[in-house]
């Protein structure tokens, strides 16, 4: 599971933690039964207070992301009966749409510095997405 936070955003960081974990679930770069980890563990990696991941975690849990089984860790959440309602759908897909634009506004924003027309700035999207080797 990778994190990134951006400290200087303005966005707290639980909810930046949030907003990350559910874009990896929509994306279905984490699938349903995946270990999540620790509050511990994530605070060290990110350097944060375990205290914060806890509390992008109860966010998660509360909206019916992770779950935590007794005797076992936090994990994404399965979809009743293995499938995903189409109202679930339409909001991981909405999430997935909202994390992309949040990660391509500063690409977009260095095309306009450099003078790349926009035609060629979607031409590069388009072929870095056809990319081999970069998958998840």
């Amino acid at each position: 599971m990778l994190i990134t936070l951006e400290r200087n955003s303005g966005v707290p960081v639980f909810r930046q933690i949030c907003e990350q974990i559910r874009f990896q679930v929509a994306a279905g770069v984490l699938r349903a039964g995946t270990e999540i980890p620790s509050t511990r563990d994530l605070g060290e990696r990110l350097g944060i207070n375990p205290m914060t991941v806890s509390k992008a975690y109860a966010m998660l849990e509360q909206e019916g992301v992770l779950e935590r089984r007794p005797g076992l860790a936090l994990m994404v959440r399965g979809a009743a009966n293995g499938r995903a309602s189409s109202a679930h759908r339409e909001k991981q897909d909405e999430l997935a749409q909202r994390e992309l634009e949040r990660l391509l506004r500063p690409a977009a924003i260095a095309a306009r510095q450099l003078g790349v027309p926009a035609k060629d700035a979607i031409e590069l999207f388009k072929r870095v997405l056809r990319a081999p080797g970069d998958e998840a």
